[in-house]
């Protein structure tokens, strides 16, 4: 007997902005690069077309910088954290003795 596995997809479990946030979160801390990953996969769970209202950007410039190849400007990233809801935020990496 085969079992037959689907890859996982972390879109299908981003429903709120508290499991957002943990997403991203934990992404920035193990791989930063794949930041702009991750917001596509919160951008497919929360809907495109959503998004691009929210934001005020074009479905296909959001796909676009959006992708593994994307390069959004920061005032991008801005827009999309700002439309599900979450933001970033700075600290020291070391705290204070």
């Amino acid at each position: 007997m085969s079992i037959k596995l689907r890859e996982f997809d972390p879109s299908r479990h981003l429903d709120s902005e508290q499991a957002i946030a943990v997403y991203l979160e934990a992404i920035i801390e193990e791989d930063p690069d794949m930041l702009v990953v991750a917001l596509g996969d919160v951008a497919r769970a929360r809907g495109m077309t959503e998004l691009a209202e929210k934001t005020g950007l074009a479905r296909e410039s959001l796909y676009q910088a959006l992708s593994e190849n994307g390069n959004p400007t920061y005032r991008t990233i801005r827009k999309v954290l700002d439309a599900f809801g979450v933001r970033l935020s700075i600290k020291p990496q070391h705290e204070a003795a």
